[in-house]
């Protein structure tokens, strides 16, 4: 599976980005897709995920109830929507994505990762 991140930048605190996630190489439908952030100095961290197969997501502590998480079946695209951004979500996010069915939110569970894409807010 081949994974491409885009859609960070630079916004100002309280504003909104939408991610992609497109990916390629593979069925998705028996896929889980996560996102991470990593921001300098600190750990990946777990975001989001959700399965392919029925849309079932979760999401980690530090960004819940601040996002949301789609898929396009058609495009073989999963989005995350970020809104009311803090500085603190300052950091290079990646998606990544594993065959399973469980909502794994810890890096060592998946085995394709993207790029990152880099988001900067300012205060």
């Amino acid at each position: 599976v081949q994974l491409q991140a885009s859609g960070g930048g630079l916004v100002q605190a309280g504003g909104s980005l939408r991610l992609s996630c497109d990916a390629s190489g593979r069925t998705l439908s028996t896929y889980v897709m996560g996102w991470f952030r990593q921001a300098p100095g600190k750990e990946r961290e777990f975001v989001a995920a959700i399965r392919w197969g029925d849309g079932s997501t979760s999401y980690g502590d530090s960004m819940k109830g601040r996002l949301g998480l789609s898929r396009d079946n058609v495009k073989n695209t999963v989005y995350l929507q970020m809104n009311n951004l803090k500085p603190e979500d300052t950091a290079v996010y990646y998606c990544a994505a594993r065959q399973t069915f469980v909502l794994f939110s810890t890096t060592s569970n998946y085995d394709y990762w993207g790029q990152g894409t880099q988001v900067t807010v300012s205060s």
